[in-house]
C-alpha cells in the first residue's frame, strides 16, 4: 500500500483527526468518547465532529495550549479508536474557540460569504424583461385610477346633511319625572351595630 503524502501544518491548539468510525457510533457519543479521551492530556475547549457526507469520520479536537495538542497528537497518533486507527495532525487554521480567547476572532464578512452566480443564473436574472411582458405592463398604458373625493368628512362638516355623526338626543321627559336626583346627600350606612 502506497503511503499518502499528508500535509503538515504550523503547530496548532486545533487537532484534526481522520479516521473515525462514522456509521457504527451517534454523533453525540462520538463526541463525548473523544473528549474523554483527549482530556486525559490537557483542558479539551470543544470536539466539533459532523455527520454530513463530506465530513464523515473526522472531527477536530481545540486543545487550550499547544503543547497539549502535540503530546496529544504524538501519543495518539495510531490509536485504535471503535475498531479503527486514527490519523492525527494540526488543524490548518486556528479554531473559532482559541480566536475569541486570545482576541483576535473577527466575525466572517459579508464578502467571503457572498455566493457568486453562475453564468446561467446571471444570464437569467440580468436579462432585460421579455418582449410579452413589457407591451402589457408599459407605463404608457396604465394609469392610476382617479382619487376619490372624501365625501365623508365633508358630510360631517356640514350640520344640515346626513344623520351620520350627530349626537343622540337624551330623553329630556325621563328628567323630569325623575326630579328628585338632583343634589341629593348620600345616606351613611353604619355597620356598627
Amino acid at each position: 500500500m502506497p503511503d499518502k503524502k499528508i500535509p503538515t501544518y504550523a503547530p496548532n491548539s486545533s487537532l484534526y483527526v481522520t479516521n473515525l468510525p462514522s456509521s457504527k457510533i451517534q454523533k453525540e457519543d462520538l463526541r463525548k468518547s473523544l473528549y474523554s479521551l483527549f482530556s486525559t492530556y490537557g483542558p479539551v475547549l470543544d470536539v466539533v465532529a459532523l455527520r454530513t457526507a463530506k465530513m464523515r469520520g473526522q472531527a477536530h479536537i481545540v486543545f487550550r495550549d499547544v503543547q497539549t495538542s502535540t503530546q496529544a497528537m504524538r501519543d495518539l497518533q495510531g490509536f485504535e479508536f471503535f475498531g479503527k486507527e486514527m490519523q492525527i495532525q494540526y488543524a490548518k487554521s486556528k479554531s473559532d474557540a482559541i480566536a475569541k480567547l486570545d482576541g483576535t476572532f473577527h466575525m466572517p464578512s459579508a464578502a467571503a460569504g457572498a455566493v457568486t452566480a453562475t453564468a446561467l443564473q446571471q444570464s437569467i436574472f440580468n436579462a432585460p424583461p421579455s418582449a410579452s411582458n413589457t407591451t402589457s405592463t408599459a407605463p404608457s398604458t396604465l394609469k392610476p385610477p382617479p382619487a376619490p373625493t372624501d365625501q365623508t368628512m365633508e358630510d360631517a362638516r356640514s350640520p344640515t346633511t346626513s344623520v351620520a355623526g350627530q349626537k343622540r338626543r337624551r330623553d329630556e321627559e325621563d328628567e323630569e319625572d325623575d326630579g328628585s336626583d338632583e343634589d341629593v346627600a348620600m345616606e351613611e350606612d353604619s355597620d356598627d351595630d
